[in-house]
């Protein structure tokens, strides 16, 4: 992770970028590094009581095509989310007034919001904070200081994978149904209430049934981007489908020493 640079700077950084854009040069023709798929406008709303930090995600977000809010604590950030909500929300969990932790506990209690995909950036780096912030639902998360083109392409694969579902037809996979429109998964006509990224987990083992993937595996394409969080992510994952899918849970099955699998009934 490198540090985070002062707005300033970027700034000039830009400004003498397009000054380069504006001369010839074969180098111009190369591909991003970090492409970006995304709906046109897509609002992000930033939560964090510092202002560099709202000010820096902004201005990267910002260039990119995305239009941007912010809130400076807890039950703002929450309020506000309530009453409109973004297509994504970026969230630090040491804010007044409401935690972070507190407004994500409020987000997925409430079925409107409940698959609102959230983006931890916190400060709070250690794996036991990061494993809490998805236990309580989180989609994806980022430690300060962060590199900003990591934070554009984490955005992106977040909002391309939530279009992809909008845009997939219903499947009905053994007892299960995944209406991607709605966002809804049934297990023998009983809904389960899972995160964005839950959805994708389970989904994606029931569609290869039998076979094993390691942890790593299963981040490289359920998280995307070559994601290279800890594997323990996936256990927290597992762990929290497991205990929706209620005497179900069997049907994701471990195997000690290699990763998961999951087995689909016939009905």
């Amino acid at each position: 992770m490198c540090q985070i640079d002062p707005i300033p700077h970027a700034r000039l950084r830009s400004d003498a970028a397009e000054a380069e854009a504006a001369q010839p040069s074969p180098s111009r023709t190369r591909r991003r590094p970090f492409p970006v798929s995304k709906t046109a406008r897509s609002t992000i709303l930033v939560v964090d009581d510092e202002p560099e930090i709202c000010e820096l995600v902004s201005y990267n977000l910002s260039r990119e095509g995305f239009r941007v809010l912010s809130e400076r604590d807890g039950a703002a950030g929450l309020e506000r989310v309530f009453k409109s909500p973004p297509d994504l929300l970026i969230l630090d969990l040491l804010l007044p007034k409401l935690s972070g932790l507190e407004v994500l506990e409020a987000i997925r209690a409430e079925p409107r919001t409940r698959t609102l995909p959230v983006l931890v950036l916190t400060a709070r780096s250690t794996e036991m904070d990061k494993l809490v912030g998805f236990e309580r639902g989180a989609d994806d998360y980022l430690t300060k200081p962060f590199s900003p083109k990591e934070l554009v392409a984490r955005v992106g694969a977040i909002l391309r994978r939530t279009r992809q579902e909008e845009t997939s037809a219903p499947t009905k996979i053994g007892p299960f149904q995944f209406d991607h429109d709605r966002h809804q998964v049934l297990l023998h006509g009983r809904e389960l209430h899972l995160t964005p990224t839950e959805f994708r987990l389970l989904e994606y083992l029931l569609q290869r049934p039998g076979r094993v993937f390691s942890r790593e595996q299963l981040l490289d394409k359920v998280w995307g981007l070559g994601y290279f969080g800890e594997t323990r992510t996936v256990d927290v994952h597992v762990r929290r489908l497991r205990s929706k899918l209620g005497k179900d849970s069997r049907l994701i099955r471990t195997v000690t020493g290699v990763g998961y699998y999951a087995e689909v009934p016939k009905t």
